[in-house]
């Protein structure tokens, strides 16, 4: 199983000290982040993707390419990569260019945003998102897939006799894992390329993130995919750690009171009770950890917030070490111990696409289903 970091790079003001850190100094923070996570023994870090302030990480695979350069085995990814904002053409260079210079230690999760006056910046109408989402994906496939591409949609210019440059690494694309929080659309297209889905866990109950995951179980084996179970699954979540449950809340309280997304509403212990939030002992931390495969099955990837609402790079970088040190050892004994036989420890990587050779479901447009019929094939 795969553990990491992700980050959305919010420019907060620390609550106890009153600071606002420069931009310069979150993006610089963000990256020494990064290392830690490899540091510690992490898998993965993800950037999210933003372009409107307070947040900073406007252009991830920049920063993901200067990680890449100082680590070894982080897999570097994408905690939103924006597939309706951003042309499909740029991502796939983008994202062919981070394979390269990274080893093949790249995937991407594709997200449709949800800041609506980010839309008309790039162009696009955002009552628009999921019929973008599907269009631009598709034809992202087909840019990693086909050697010369000709193509006419609704939402950009035509291709002709179009080859993406660089090609994908080793002739395999990146595994892409598509993240929502509440359109069963994205679910369904997750599922019906057999890719993996990702669910942020942090804001909604276990109800509404168990009937997401459920869905994308269920239309994963429809398609033709495998097992339900089998399905590739990731979530994130939030902690905050310290040697007593009473210490940690105290340290994190005023971050959470003032937090941008979720200060000024619900308590510190209402939120936690209500969502995944876990501010405790690292004990804590692993036993509700553990429990998220109660609602979301056995799964592959668990990622965790660690550094928003204006925690200071200090505080951040020791939450990594505890979890390296004292959470991630133990969640990847118990998880493993609990996982059926027949389900997938770990995500597709690099590695294990390239290994399945030319004829690959992964390397196809559309992967060959026994039970999609041709003329449903080609409508999509």
């Amino acid at each position: 199983m795969q553990f990491g970091i992700f980050t959305i790079g919010d420019v907060t003001r620390d609550p106890t000290t009153g600071r606002v850190p420069t931009e310069h100094e979150r993006i610089v923070a963000m990256t020494k982040i990064a290392l830690k996570a490899e540091e510690v023994g992490l898998d993965v870090f993800a950037s999210g993707e933003h372009h409107n302030p307070p947040f900073v990480p406007s252009s991830p695979t920049t920063m993901l390419g200067w990680i890449a350069a100082r680590t070894e085995k982080l897999i570097l990814s994408t905690a939103t990569t924006l597939i309706t904002t951003n042309d499909p053409v740029k991502i796939a260079e983008d994202f062919a260019m981070l394979q390269h210079l990274s080893g093949g230690r790249v995937d991407l999760m594709m997200g449709r945003g949800n800041t609506g006056p980010v839309y008309p910046w790039f162009g696009k109408d955002i009552r628009q998102g999921i019929p973008l989402a599907i269009e631009n994906y598709h034809l992202l496939r087909r840019l990693w897939r086909e050697r010369v591409v000709d193509w006419e949609g609704e939402f950009r210019t035509p291709l002709h006799g179009y080859t993406s440059t660089p090609w994908p690494l080793d002739d395999t694309p990146p595994f892409v894992w598509h993240g929502s929080i509440r359109s069963p659309e994205i679910a369904e297209q997750a599922a019906f390329y057999g890719d993996g889905f990702f669910h942020n866990n942090i804001f909604w109950n276990k109800e509404h993130i168990q009937q997401m995951i459920t869905l994308y179980r269920q239309r994963f084996e429809q398609y033709g995919h495998g097992a339900a179970d089998q399905a590739i699954v990731g979530l994130g979540g939030q902690v905050f750690m310290a040697e007593t449950e009473a210490e940690a809340k105290r340290i994190f309280r005023p971050y959470f009171d003032n937090a941008p997304v979720y200060g000024h509403g619900p308590s510190l212990e209402d939120f936690s009770t209500m969502t995944p939030l876990t501010v405790g002992t690292p004990e804590q931390v692993i036993e509700r950890t553990l429990g998220f495969a109660d609602y979301a099955g056995d799964y592959q990837r668990q990622l965790f917030l660690m550094d928003h609402a204006g925690l200071p790079l200090d505080v951040v970088l020791e939450q990594i070490e505890i979890l390296g040190r004292e959470v991630v050892p133990v969640l990847r004994t118990e998880f493993e111990r609990r996982r059926p036989a027949h389900v997938p420890s770990d995500p597709p990587t690099h590695g294990t696409l390239a290994a399945q050779g030319a004829d690959s479901a992964h390397r196809q447009v559309i992967p060959d289903r026994v039970d999609l019929v041709p003329e449903e094939a080609e409508a999509r």
